[in-house]
């Protein structure tokens, strides 16, 4: 997994930002209720965020870093994977999660974003807002993937997703989508990460590159998997500098 589940995002507060927060079921297009976490912060039109978790789905982490993004103006969602399999109750840290990761469909995940887009685009003002993914791990591959989807993102960014793996269903892997992918890429990866190799990445530049798919995909020397972490104050230069770049990401792909 990606982040334990007593993890927090490394990114400090605003304080005073007006926020409201609350729990979703939304309905995905073949029926399913799945779980969501929505914050809201932005005016009608701006920018807004899906959330992708890791393996573990949705819990405390992603639904915080959807607080910060709201704090800086984009509403935000971020959503659980196992609506599916696991209903749309909280869960503990117990959760055998690895069950359910393992029964997830690419389809299927596009077509919960897709729920989330819709919501944060409901509203007078914000039938055409802007609209971006970020995801972590298994969710930082869906968030490129979702590039290719259809749903008109104006971006998409992924930390220490894999280019080059297979997905759970069996799907082809990022790499291999490249020529359907429809909005600018951020990548943020771990130069220390033994999962993924500083070659695969390299792979993945040199696709977006023949596909003149516009991107940036910076490793972090000595990083590890997960570095985006509050528990990993080695590298708190690394964490400010990758949300960094994704705020200013946000900002020049919503012009």
């Amino acid at each position: 997994m990606c982040v334990l589940y007593d993890s927090r995002p490394p990114i400090e507060p605003i304080a005073g930002a007006a926020v409201g927060t609350k729990d979703l079921t939304l309905a995905s297009k073949d029926g399913t209720r799945f779980a969501a976490f929505q914050a809201t912060g932005g005016r009608p039109g701006s920018p807004a965020v899906v959330v992708l978790p890791d393996v573990r789905g949705l819990f405390r982490f992603y639904e915080e870093l959807a607080v910060r993004f709201a704090e800086r103006g984009f509403d935000s969602i971020a959503i659980d994977y196992f609506g599916r399999t696991a209903g749309v109750g909280k869960r503990d840290e117990n959760f055998l999660f690895q069950d359910h990761v393992a029964k997830t469909k690419v389809d299927q995940i596009s077509a919960d974003v897709a729920a989330a887009f819709a919501e944060l685009r409901k509203g007078q003002g914000n039938a055409n807002r802007p609209v971006f993914t970020v995801g972590f791990c298994f969710g930082g591959s869906n968030s490129w993937i979702q590039a290719t989807a259809g749903h008109g993102l104006k971006g998409a960014i992924g930390f220490y997703g894999h280019p080059t793996r297979q997905q759970r269903d069996g799907t082809s892997p990022v790499i291999e989508r490249v020529e359907g992918i429809k909005c600018p890429i951020l990548g943020l990866m771990g130069g220390a990460d033994q999962g993924i190799p500083a070659e695969e990445v390299d792979k993945f530049r040199k696709a977006l590159a023949e596909n003149k798919v516009t991107h940036d995909i910076h490793s972090y020397p000595g990083a590890p998997h997960s570095f985006f972490d509050r528990r990993f104050a080695d590298f708190k230069k690394e964490c400010d500098d990758a949300w960094g770049k994704i705020l200013a990401f946000i900002e020049k792909n919503s012009r």
